[in-house]
């Protein structure tokens, strides 16, 4: 199953951006089954980053435990015009990358 879009929603509160996303993916344990019997292969998030301007301001590792698109938000100093990107990376080696401008 591939991964769908990401939306990204930022917010400035001061010198504060609060950024909101949602992720569509699978997030598969490996530890399911179908209506067969047969094992759902594991397929999940390893690891996000968030950059501001092309800086990396945030990594977070992931396991299975998390759920299906997952949701994700965090405070980062920036201001409107910066650019956030936050990017995935799966257990399959898909990624998916998003970048939006802070308004």
């Amino acid at each position: 199953m591939a991964a769908g879009p990401m939306r990204i929603r930022a917010k400035i509160d001061g010198e504060t951006v609060n950024v909101r996303a949602l992720m569509s993916h699978p997030m598969e344990t490996g530890l399911r089954k179908d209506s067969s019997g047969n094992t759902i292969p594991a397929h999940y998030i390893t690891e996000v980053t968030a950059s501001v301007n092309g800086k990396t301001v945030l990594t977070a590792e992931w396991s299975g435990a998390i759920s299906t698109n997952p949701y994700f938000e965090f405070d980062v100093k920036a201001k409107a015009g910066d650019k956030i990107t936050l990017k995935w990376v799966d257990n399959k080696g898909e990624s998916k990358e998003e970048t939006i401008e802070v308004k």
